[in-house]
């Protein structure tokens, strides 16, 4: 049984005063490194900036490495803000700071980094989270009836949350894909577009309600928070009710989200709509979103996404046949200048044919 929390008790710390290590780890060069995608004999996790996979890069051979860390720590990237709880041993590449200390484990790491992670939105735009910051950074925690911070309360929440393992019935994908058949859209063809405007975290604070606000970062699907949605239709902010995918124009340019409850935008995010809204399905989403986001690199170092660059965007989509196995032309042109029709129903079933798929 869950246990509540009643934050009107919490007491003001400094991380610096909460951690009794914080360090710069040994940087590694990943090019320097003979890297896989998982696990095998003799690796080890290498722990980077991003924001991605608890921060592990890749696994990389255990070759006599130096400044292999230790687990039971946490790891901080000093230019992304990116934070991190690490339990197993592990390398680390630039810009990464180490935290260490006698009270920390799995479960009072995770209540600390739920409440660190708060603190991002301050070092966004190139802002770096250098150690002083980090050392000097309050944060609000639960206390003992002495003021020192509540240990114990934390490691027990945590254990209390419930949940379910997830299981699904889809043990074989039923749809095989063929992307010999799959043709050349442009993002124009299949989506609208609507950039945003405005929106700050101060105004997500000071009006809260049920409404998703999204801007261009990475971390919780780009969700900055919940706003109130009145309030953004009395500002005229971009807004839909319908489920979307957005697009972060810059920040983490590139980066595509699936809204399943719609949202706003803010002025670093775009809305992007499927004009058949008949497809307008998570399914369909889910399968276009992996494709844009085959696009990202386009848009790093500082490139950001506009609104002329991005209608050209050139994504392969599978696409309709005809009985005896052609592509199938319509003479309308509705989806693209060749007469290509996107076969959105086999999309569908595709996603829902993979594991887990039937949980969508």
């Amino acid at each position: 049984m869950s246990m509540n929390l009643n934050t009107g008790n919490w007491k003001e710390f400094r991380l610096g005063n909460l951690f009794s290590e914080m360090y710069k780890a040994e940087a590694h060069v990943k090019a320097d490194l003979e890297c896989f995608n998982m696990f095998s004999h003799n690796t080890i996790k290498f722990i980077s900036r991003t924001e991605m996979n608890n921060g592990c890069d890749c696994y990389v051979l255990n070759n006599d490495l130096t400044g292999i860390e230790e687990g039971n720590a946490i790891s901080i990237g000093d230019t992304t803000a990116t934070c991190f709880y690490q339990s197993e041993r592990f390398i680390c590449g630039d810009h990464m700071v180490i935290c260490r200390a006698g009270w920390l484990n799995k479960y009072t790491a995770l209540f600390v980094l739920s409440i660190l992670k708060q603190e991002k939105y301050k070092y966004s735009y190139g802002r770096a989270y250098k150690m002083d910051l980090i050392s000097n950074t309050v944060i609000k925690l639960p206390a003992t009836a002495d003021g020192s911070p509540d240990w114990d309360f934390m490691e027990r929440y945590i254990q209390s949350l419930n949940y379910k393992p997830l299981t699904t019935q889809n043990n074989h994908p039923q749809h095989l894909l063929n992307i010999d058949s799959w043709q050349e859209f442009f993002v124009s063809d299949i989506f609208e577009i609507y950039n945003g405007k405005f929106i700050t975290k101060e105004e997500v604070d000071e009006n809260p309600g049920d409404f998703r606000a999204v801007q261009s970062g990475e971390e919780n699907n780009g969700i900055l928070g919940k706003i109130d949605k009145q309030y953004c239709i009395d500002n005229g902010y971009i807004y839909t009710d319908q489920p979307c995918l957005t697009v972060a124009r810059s920040g983490s340019a590139g980066y595509v989200s699936y809204q399943n409850f719609g949202c706003v935008v803010g002025d670093s995010a775009k809305i992007l709509l499927l004009k058949d809204s008949s497809w307008r399905t998570p399914y369909i989403y889910l399968f276009i979103k992996t494709l844009l986001m085959a696009n990202k690199f386009k848009y790093t170092y500082g490139r950001k996404v506009t609104e002329d660059k991005y209608l050209i965007e050139i994504i392969n989509l599978p696409v309709k046949l005809t009985r005896e196995g052609d592509i199938m032309i319509d003479t309308q042109k509705k989806y693209s200048a060749k007469g290509f029709v996107p076969d959105f129903e086999f999309m569908e079933n595709y996603i829902k044919s993979l594991p887990y798929g039937d949980r969508i």
